[in-house]
């Protein structure tokens, strides 16, 4: 499948949420909708880009932006992230990468000399009428949370 392009429509899709609920992106229609994907919860660099995001959730959501966090985990896992954490936003489990494939953060990768799947740490802005806005991948965790504010204000 075709990666998705500035300016598209992103098909709707619907996760199993840390709220208990199954969300779907156009329950967020209207609003700008942050969302990231991170490897794995409680690792070091997962962890940092959670805490830079809860550290900017107030100024986002004053920009109208809501934060949402996705990775391959299940909710027990994101449900202890979160609690250690004091995550302010829900983490969807996408646990078969339906959603990372869609939007083409499920890659190989290689750690130690080992191949394996994964996700490829993105984060994506969907505008308040569903369409995709922008897009970081390959994100380098330091600074990155500071450039997805300024993108939101802008």
């Amino acid at each position: 499948m075709a990666e998705l392009a500035i300016g598209q429509a992103v098909p709707d899709f619907t996760l199993p949420a840390s709220n208990g609920s199954e969300v779907s992106l156009s329950d967020f229609r209207g609003k700008k909708v942050v969302i990231y994907f991170y490897p794995k919860d409680m690792t070091p660099g997962c962890t940092q880009e959670s805490c830079d995001f809860r550290d900017y959730t107030a100024e986002l959501r004053q920009h109208h932006a809501e934060i949402i966090g996705i990775s391959p985990d299940d909710l027990k896992s994101h449900d202890k992230f979160i609690e250690k954490h004091s995550l302010p936003f829900l983490l969807l489990a996408d646990e078969e990468h339906r959603v990372s494939e869609l939007f083409g953060v499920w890659k190989e990768k290689k750690m130690y000399g080992k191949t394996f799947m994964g996700i490829e740490r993105s984060t994506f802005v969907i505008d308040e009428e569903g369409k995709l806005a922008k897009e970081w991948r390959k994100v380098k965790v330091e600074g990155h949370v500071q450039e997805v504010l300024e993108f939101v204000k802008g």
